[in-house]
């Protein structure tokens, strides 16, 4: 197929054949100058190289404690100011109620991110993880973000590690990548100014993986970044993996500008939402998965970008709110049947895991783990 294409993309593939890493300048010509036709391929060659025909999903649930939030990010519609009348905070019976719910529904994860309430201690944000163990024990707890684990070191005056270390000992399973957005410090200033800079996004992710969490990344995009600031990003992201291995999965997030500030900026459309993940899927030659996020692609974006380098499309998702505020149209969760329907649509093999990639066996309600469906770092 490609013995007629001109260089460099001819030698691009080549690389891509031969499971050679690809340079900045690669990622920058694969954003800017690459078909979408032979950018899939390309993508869809080493998706299938690493995971088969396998389409991954988790059966999950979300609980966002708080919309109260210290920051005043300029993508977020999420946030809320403490007095604003759609402001709320969780209480330990919320909270219980919710795991409870994640039970019986058979969820084997629960996800937790929120905002910064800066009238909260530390001990509240460790107790909703205590809580949510102490209530369903056997369901995976995957929650806060670097951004989050800053401000918790930031109000102990205590060391990264050591609130990473509380909060393992209160029942963290691993760490959701949220809070990267685009890590040129240029782009971040104008998107979140005060809010932990890249460096601290990498501290804690380094933390975290040495604690033996294992953890997720992001990447925001179609906001006010370039080209060159998501190979950036992406490169970045690798470097790190390199050194540590704690990464399983990258997860491209399409800007919703919807209700934020910058709500006069275009929302990515679909063709750039599966360039982005083929393009990730090509950079990302360390990390084993790459999530096409149905809750913000839209379903049918997320079916093509299993044939684009994703591999995967998260989960049941029941109860998110961060984007749906931020204008998602998605349904706000999806039971397990409607999932193997999309992803049997996309001509993918429907495969149930947990939050660390071993597989689910599933009976109803009640479920076993299964061998790990990924190699361990």
């Amino acid at each position: 197929m490609f013995q007629t294409l001109a260089s460099p993309l001819q030698t691009i593939a080549d690389k891509v054949y031969a499971g050679e890493r690809l340079t900045f300048e690669d990622g920058l010509y694969l954003e800017q100058s690459a078909d979408l036709h032979t950018l899939g391929h390309l993508a869809n060659f080493v998706r299938e190289r690493k995971n088969g025909n396998a389409a991954y999903y988790n059966t999950n649930i979300h609980l966002n404690p708080t919309n109260v939030c210290v920051y005043r990010c300029r993508f977020c519609a999420f946030r809320a100011n403490l007095r604003d009348e759609k402001a709320y905070t969780f209480d330990e019976p919320m909270i219980r109620e919710r795991a409870l719910e994640g039970r019986a529904a058979g969820a084997t994860e629960i996800h937790v991110v929120g905002g910064l309430h800066h009238k909260k201690k530390f001990d509240w944000y460790l107790d909703v993880v205590r809580t949510i163990h102490e209530t369903c024990p056997e369901i995976h707890i995957k929650a806060w973000t670097p951004v989050e684990i800053s401000w918790f070191s930031s109000i102990t005056k205590k060391s990264i590690r050591w609130v990473m270390e509380q909060l393992i000992e209160a029942g963290l399973g691993s760490m959701p990548g949220g809070g990267a957005e685009i890590f040129d410090e240029e782009i971040r200033k104008q998107l979140c100014e005060h809010k932990a800079n890249s460096e601290v996004w990498f501290d804690v992710h380094r933390t975290a993986h040495e604690l033996g969490l294992r953890s997720n990344a992001t990447m925001l995009y179609g906001h006010i970044e370039q080209a060159e600031h998501r190979i950036d990003h992406l490169i970045r992201l690798r470097t790190l993996q390199d050194e540590t291995g704690g990464f399983q999965t990258v997860i491209p997030l399409a800007f919703h500008p919807d209700n934020t500030e910058l709500d006069h900026i275009e929302k990515p459309d679909g063709l750039v939402d599966l360039r982005t993940i083929a393009v990730s899927r090509l950079m990302l030659d360390n990390f084993d998965h790459v999530k096409a996020y149905w809750i913000m692609l839209g379903e049918q974006t997320a079916q093509l970008a299993l044939s684009y380098g994703a591999d995967d499309i998260d989960g049941t998702v029941v109860h998110e709110l961060i984007y749906h505020d931020a204008g998602a149209e998605t349904p706000e969760g999806k039971t397990v049947d409607q999932l193997h329907q999309l992803i049997r649509e996309a001509g993918r093999e429907p495969v149930e895991r947990d939050t660390l990639y071993r597989e689910v066996i599933r009976e109803g309600a009640s479920w076993t783990l299964g061998e790990p469906l990924t190699a361990a770092p």
